[in-house]
């Protein structure tokens, strides 16, 4: 689905099966073509034909559109998957469509997994309560039909979430992310990660910080998907950290994950050791940070322990709210507030500081623990390839 941040964790499982010499035919969003055709994919425009809109435009988290999808599009791209005769289908858990195909066409599909210790009943439980939750009438009409047309009698508005398979799932993070009591949700169970840190180091040209001078680089980003549901809360969070880092004359590089915040918004975040971009090569920038002030996404927070850069925890809903408690517990990352989107302090902020400081070896001698797990899980992909090609 047109998620880039799940699209990237696909894309070294893209990259190890063509490499094996199978062809792998990607359906995705038309903007992720060169990156799917330089991991070794075919890359084909699912949404050129099936627009994501006329199946559902409104539906909040937007997540929930792609259950409408499901069921709008069924008999279409069953047909056109067909025609591949594919030995398998390999799928981001938020593809409703995916497993309903395999089980159509009677082929294997394998889960990858989306987020953070996601066990759909706990995500489901917590989506039910969640304020944002604006479901709309499409996507009741598709939840029938997936139901009644379709054979999903447990089929919701929050599906997206609940896509595990029974032939194989593809976990996004290293074994010690994800508790023991946890693994048998996830079962038949493979540990990948989420890293292609040779397809990454081969684009990351960019130079982020560019004061010759000693001194602390902070990188800061929430992602992208924070500012659909919080831009408030992000900018304001965003404004009191640039004073900070102000005031400390650190050199600090705040990306917005993509989004168009407009020129006089951007322009009052910036000061003069305060960068504001739109956009940034993330991999370049943690390989020069010294920080890193986070949301905690998956892809963001396991790229920080690779570059082994301390985070200061600020996450808003969905996984990373558990995920930064993992990290502070595993000696990763320490927090900047006390709840999920709560105001950000200025004095907080210089506490977060002062312990990373105080306790900087400390931090280190895990964050280069943490990063072996991530080489560990890395070294160990043939064999996740023989289980996933064994199903064909």
């Amino acid at each position: 689905m047109p998620e880039r941040g799940h699209l990237q964790r696909l894309l070294p499982l893209i990259e190890g099966l063509s490499a094996r010499g199978r062809t792998v035919h990607v359906m995705t969003d038309a903007r992720f073509g060169a990156d799917v055709a330089r991991a070794g994919g075919l890359p084909f425009d699912l949404f050129a034909r099936h627009p994501l809109d006329a199946a559902d435009a409104t539906s909040i988290p937007v997540p929930s559109r792609y259950v409408s999808f499901a069921a709008t599009y069924a008999e279409a791209v069953s047909r056109q998957v067909a025609a591949l005769a594919p030995a398998l289908i390999l799928y981001d858990t938020f593809a409703v469509i995916a497993p309903l195909i395999g089980r159509r066409l009677g082929v294997p599909y394998v889960n990858v997994c989306a987020g953070h210790a996601a066990v759909p009943s706990r995500a489901v439980a917590a989506l039910r309560n969640d304020p944002r939750v604006a479901t709309s009438a499409e996507c009741w009409a598709a939840v029938r039909r997936l139901r009644d047309a379709y054979g999903m009698s447990g089929a919701g508005p929050f599906s997206y979430v609940e896509g595990l398979s029974p032939f194989l799932n593809v976990y996004c993070e290293p074994p010690q992310f994800l508790d023991e009591s946890d693994r048998a949700t996830f079962e038949p169970l493979v540990f990948f990660g989420s890293l292609a840190p040779q397809q990454r180091e081969a684009r990351a040209s960019e130079r982020p910080f560019r004061r010759a001078r000693p001194g602390l680089k902070v990188y800061v980003s929430f992602g992208t998907v924070v500012w659909r549901y919080f831009e408030a809360i992000a900018y304001a969070a965003l404004g009191t950290l640039a004073d900070v880092f102000s005031d400390l004359d650190a050199e600090v590089v705040m990306s917005l994950g993509n989004h168009e915040l407009g020129e006089a918004r951007r322009a009052r975040l910036a000061r003069a050791t305060v960068r504001v971009e739109r956009s940034v090569d993330q991999w370049a920038v943690l390989k020069d940070a010294d920080l890193f002030v986070t949301h905690h996404g998956l892809n963001s927070t396991h790229e920080s322990i690779f570059h082994q850069v301390p985070m200061v925890s600020y996450p808003f809903f969905d996984d990373q709210p558990a995920l930064a408690r993992h990290c502070q517990e595993l000696g990763l990352a320490v927090a900047l507030a006390a709840a999920p989107r709560a105001p950000v302090e200025r004095d907080a902020v210089v506490r977060a500081l002062h312990r990373l400081a105080d306790e900087r070896s400390v931090f280190a001698a895990r964050l280069a623990e943490a990063r072996s797990w991530e080489l560990a899980v890395i070294d160990d992909r043939d064999a996740v390839f023989e289980r996933i090609l064994a199903l064909t």
